[in-house]
């Protein structure tokens, strides 16, 4: 994997030398099909690191936000969201940050979060523990739901009603340590041991591909709401908790919330 690794971090510097030269100047905001905002700098980002891609590894496949899926001809899928959290980049708040994978089959092998604008970045490779900026991370030991910290992005991502309420009550109610707005960042200070658990849903495999192994590889526990193995085909039901310990708590809680 050390090459796979190498490549990786050199997309993520190309890419951060990108955002750098937007981050917090004028430029235009679009929208695509789902009103969603895109900007100059997302596209940049990806066709950047597509170009890198098809030199070192024209046989991979590609899955990215802006422009879509090329099939792979090696087993390997690179997967990238090159602002994830771009309404946070628009803003000028660093939460947002550049994920990259790489997927044997449909299987994250190595993921990364990058936030460039604060310098850090989470390198997750299976088998291996987790380092943010080359030292070595862990996950926070939390067994009580009462004290963890909990963090999602938007209460707008639960469009079903009885997800939203599901969210709400579980979780805004369920304890005093509920945020939001954090986006791909959360995941990081996660695997660093400063929050304990992220929920959310509608989110596309360039959203949390990259973060099965930064997560796993410090100590913690990523799955969809039922607990099966994140891979390219899931729905996109994600849950992530620092401390393994707790996932059977959440498992019972939203299982057999009533809501």
């Amino acid at each position: 994997m050390d090459e796979f690794v190498a490549l990786a971090n050199r997309m993520a510097d190309t890419a951060g030398k990108i955002i750098q030269k937007y981050y917090r100047q004028p430029f235009d905001v679009d929208r695509k099909s789902d009103n969603s905002p895109v900007t100059i700098a997302d596209s940049e980002v990806e066709t950047a690191l597509r170009e890198i891609i098809a030199k070192k590894r024209p046989g991979d496949g590609v899955f990215g936000e802006e422009f879509g899926h090329q099939e792979s001809e090696t087993g390997f899928t690179w997967v990238i969201d090159p602002i994830d959290g771009t309404k946070s980049f628009m803003i000028g708040r660093p939460t947002f940050g550049t994920l990259i994978a790489l997927c044997e089959g449909d299987v994250p092998k190595i993921g990364i979060i990058d936030q460039p604008i604060l310098k850090e970045r989470w390198v997750g490779v299976e088998g291996k523990k987790t380092k943010m900026n080359g030292k070595p991370v862990q996950t926070r030991q939390c067994k009580d739901f009462d004290d963890a910290r909990i963090g999602s992005t938007t209460p707008m991502m639960f469009d079903k009603l009885e997800d939203y309420d599901r969210a709400f009550h579980i979780f805004e109610r369920g304890t005093s340590n509920m945020v939001w707005g954090g986006d791909c960042y959360m995941y990081g200070l996660i695997a660093s041991g400063h929050m304990d658990v992220a929920f959310e849903q509608n989110l596309s495999p360039y959203d949390f591909a990259a973060l099965v192994p930064v997560i796993k590889g410090a100590g913690g526990h990523i799955s969809d709401w039922r607990g099966d193995e994140l891979t390219l085909n899931s729905v996109g039901k994600v849950i992530a908790c620092g401390d393994p310990d707790l996932w059977p708590i959440l498992e019972r809680m939203i299982l057999k919330s009533p809501y």
